[in-house]
């Protein structure tokens, strides 16, 4: 993961290897510099921002809570709760597939900062060969686990490493089955071990009601959100295969990409 820090006088930006612990001190604490406008492919209103803390600069995504659209089947309001309950149990897990974000207030009000990956938006799950079978078999996980409404191919993304990121995680935890996605490729397969091995892990720090991850979900998912994740989760580890997709649908989101 990388970020750029701003040129003085005729010098060009250099690229300079952080932390992810750096980079959360950025999300968290940093100053709102640069409002770089709309991304205009999303449907919430989401800008692409520059914070500043302790000299270092790096470009990230805000996706304030005020330009959230009302949907019919998510409570107002609470979708960057969901991005930022995503990142938590990527980080929980272990499986570090959702870029480092923050739920902080911004120039907007309160919202969701997530750090941009810089990435060549010609390549997206469409794109991807046998390589990224591994990682994707995770990712796909990933999306039944928090229940991933909105798995598009353009939301699984390659930064310059060649290292697989999922974004876009404001429709997820919600407690009935939404799991909408392009990758249905390993539907009825096996888990892999080492994943059930990681979700199993999960399974015991979630039933900790003392656990610091149980407490931050609980600041933002509704209660019976978090018990449809378990659930969700015990189902996994019970059936150790994906799901298929289901009969009455949709299954998939639209558009795909």
């Amino acid at each position: 993961m990388h970020m750029e820090q701003p040129p003085e006088g005729d010098q060009q930006p250099q690229r300079t290897a952080m932390t992810v612990e750096q980079i959360l001190d950025i999300l968290q604490a940093g100053v709102f510099e640069t409002e770089h406008g709309l991304m205009r492919w999303s449907s919430n209103y989401t800008f692409l921002v520059s914070l500043k803390h302790d000299d270092l600069t790096l470009s990230a995504v805000y996706k304030p809570q005020k330009g959230e659209r009302q949907l019919w089947d998510f409570e107002h309001g609470t979708l960057c709760r969901r991005e930022m309950a995503s990142y938590l149990t990527s980080q929980e897990l272990g499986w570090l597939l959702v870029p480092p974000t923050a739920l902080r207030i911004g120039p907007r009000g309160l919202g969701s900062v997530q750090v941009y990956i810089d990435h060549d938006p010609e390549q997206n799950y469409f794109t991807f060969d046998e390589n990224m079978t591994g990682e994707l078999m995770r990712l796909a996980a990933f999306d039944v686990l928090i229940n991933n409404a909105d798995r598009k191919g353009g939301h699984c993304l390659l930064d310059d490493q060649d290292r697989l990121w999922g974004i876009d995680h404001g429709i997820t935890f919600h407690e009935q089955n939404k799991l909408r996605t392009v990758i249905w490729d390993f539907a009825g397969s096996p888990v892999p071990e080492a994943f059930l091995a990681d979700i199993e892990r999960l399974c015991g720090v979630l039933d900790d009601p003392e656990s610091s991850y149980t407490q931050e979900l609980k600041k933002l998912l509704s209660a019976a959100e978090i018990m449809a994740f378990q659930k969700r989760i015990r189902l996994l580890l019970d059936t150790r295969e994906y799901p298929q997709p289901l009969s009455s649908g949709p299954n998939y989101p639209w558009p795909p990409v």
